[in-house]
């Protein structure tokens, strides 16, 4: 017997087709198409009728002549000619018969319209209403509806979700029209499915049809509105979305649904905006709902607070989180430790990387430099050195940052001695590793004990390693010439600065005309105070020096030339010229 065909093609309502006689079913005739004579065949509308529901709809183009779905093969290309299945689901015996169960899918091949004579199957002989309606060919909100044999919403509703997740936007919205208008309901997560896929592949105005439909008729979850804010946040920005979270809230029905993902999802939408305000006071409300933030709630705020420099929040928000009885991750730790070394709480830091190295944690060479970085800022010199300890037995190589950080931590110990002689293992060890930075801790050392000399050997030992050399370091040697006493020198060091062409600031006029003052090299002050522009600072400077070393009516003399040059001596250069007219 020849194979049966089921299924239909809406295209332009075209059921001239002749179909092959199908085969008894239990006894009776089983045909749903009963042969006519000269092998045409005529539909039977009292059965077609009985068949299927009445679901007439204004403008909808709607299958009835033989059971069929609406559905492209999932792991194919969506065709708009061949949206048609079958039911093939049983196996057939030898003679092609399915032995009257047919409960699976199969494809059916669009035929070409064929032009039928007025005795053949085709809308005249139907009734009326039906050959109008299968004439018609129109569609319900762009997608056209179609006659559902199978009517068990569970097995629909699976359908859908896998079209759905495989992005057939139309193949799954003419299912959803379809069982609709046979009164048929998907199942909540078939719906929340064909939302996210509109999310993806289809405009807002689609999705927010498709939420509407799912608020009125109860079935919004919180993965819905998760969806419904994300896409709105993408579409109109954070703060439509933020809107509507506050409308959801405000609804009753709607607050009972609301639950922490919903939550986490504003907190990410918010925090991409970089608004950390929002971000506290979603936080907030999150505990006033009584409801307990997950490890994500927490990794968000947090990651949040320490990119908006909030690292009071970040702590905070890190502390609620042990509270609660979550275990931090990784990343989380390293953000405390990061916000904890710039608020100076190296103990909170040191304990949070004792948590790391106890939950078995391996932290890296950027960690271990942050926590030595915080100890030494903290003058826990000691510390730090058995951090860097600690570094080198995890099989890790210091870098520059770390050396850094060390020499940082014993200048911030006034211990310089030590810092000029670790320097100099860095340079023999690692001389590869040295940079500008590094040497001027080292100068800053040199300028506070006042090694004039070994401040020289490392300009001079910069010099020769290519490195640019900034007014910063230059300024260190003239500051250790001035502890030292070597007006000459710092005035070689401040003429070598000024033909390698590196202009001098005010720190560098300061403290060389400070060093000339109690050189007694008069002359240089005053030609240095004809090559600076008119600062008030600095003529300040020297008349305090001056009236100190006694040099009365020089001073007299600068305060005038101050005075004509329209700048404002503070209050302690009015105190000596007031002493010295009271003397005179």
């Amino acid at each position: 017997m020849a194979t049966v065909w089921s299924g239909c093609s809406t295209s332009c309502g075209s059921f001239g087709q002749e179909l092959p006689p199908r085969g008894k079913r239990g006894g009776g005739d089983g045909t749903r198409f009963r042969p006519r004579s000269g092998g045409q065949r005529r539909v039977d509308a009292r059965q077609i009728q009985a068949s299927s529901p009445a679901m007439v709809t204004a403008g909808a183009c709607i299958c009835r002549a033989s059971p069929c779905v609406l559905e492209s093969e999932v792991a194919g290309k969506e065709d708009a000619g061949v949206a048609v299945w079958g039911l093939d689901g049983d196996p057939r015996g030898a003679d092609g018969h399915d032995g009257g169960k047919r409960r699976g899918l199969r494809r059916r091949p669009v035929r070409p319209p064929t032009v039928v004579d007025k005795g053949g199957v085709g809308a005249g002989n139907a009734p009326p209403a039906m050959a109008a309606e299968l004439d018609r060919k129109s569609e319900h909100r762009g997608s056209r509806l179609h006659f559902l044999e199978e009517r068990d919403e569970e097995t629909l509703s699976r359908r859908l979700i896998k079209l759905s997740q495989s992005n057939k936007v139309r193949s799954a919205t003419e299912l959803f029209d379809s069982m609709r208008a046979s009164g048929l309901q998907p199942s909540a997560h078939a719906c929340n499915s064909l939302l996210s896929c509109y999310v993806r592949k289809s405009s807002l105005a689609d999705v927010l049809r498709m939420f509407e439909f799912m608020k009125g008729k109860r079935m919004a979850t919180g993965h819905t509105y998760t969806l419904i804010l994300k896409a709105v946040a993408s579409n109109e920005g954070y703060a439509s979305a933020l809107k509507m979270f506050n409308e959801i809230e405000e609804q009753e029905d709607s607050k009972k649904i609301v639950d922490v993902i919903v939550y986490n999802t504003m907190i990410s939408v918010c925090g991409r905006a970089k608004d950390w305000m929002l971000v506290e006071r979603l936080w907030r409300r999150l505990k006033e709902s009584s409801l307990n933030g997950t490890l994500l709630t927490y990794d968000l705020l947090v990651s949040i607070f320490v990119q908006c420099g909030q690292a009071e929040l970040a702590i905070a928000s890190y502390q609620e989180m042990l509270q609660n009885g979550l275990d931090p991750s990784k990343d989380i730790m390293k953000a405390i430790i990061a916000s904890c070394t710039k608020e100076g709480k190296w103990e909170f830091a040191l304990a949070t990387f004792s948590r790391m190295l106890s939950a078995g944690m391996e932290p890296n060479i950027i960690l271990f430099n942050s926590m030595i970085n915080a100890l030494g800022k903290a003058g826990q010199d000691e510390l730090a050195f058995r951090m860097y300890h600690l570094l080198t037995s995890s099989g890790l190589k210091p870098d520059q940052y770390t050396w850094s950080a060390l020499l940082s931590a014993l200048y911030k110990s006034g211990r310089y001695w030590d810092v000029l002689e670790l320097f100099q293992g860095i340079k023999t060890n690692h001389p590869m590793l040295l940079n500008d930075h590094l040497y001027n801790i080292a100068l800053m050392s040199c300028e506070r004990l006042g090694q004039w000399e070994h401040g020289l050997q490392l300009l001079w030992m910069m010099e020769k390693s290519g490195l640019k050399i900034s007014v910063v370091s230059y300024n260190h040697v003239i500051g250790a010439c001035e502890v030292a006493s070597e007006p000459r020198v710092a005035l070689k060091v401040y003429q070598r600065m000024i033909n390698q062409r590196c202009s001098p600031d005010t720190f560098t006029h300061l403290s060389v005309i400070r060093a000339c003052i109690w050189g007694s090299l008069w002359n240089e002050v005053e030609d240095i105070l004809e090559e600076v522009a008119p600062d008030s600072s600095i003529y300040n400077a020297v008349i305090h020096g001056l009236c100190l070393r006694g040099k009365i009516v020089l001073a007299n003399k600068v305060y005038t030339k101050m005075r004509s040059m329209g700048l404002i001596p503070d209050g302690k250069t009015r105190a000596f010229m007031l002493q010295h007219i009271a003397t005179e």
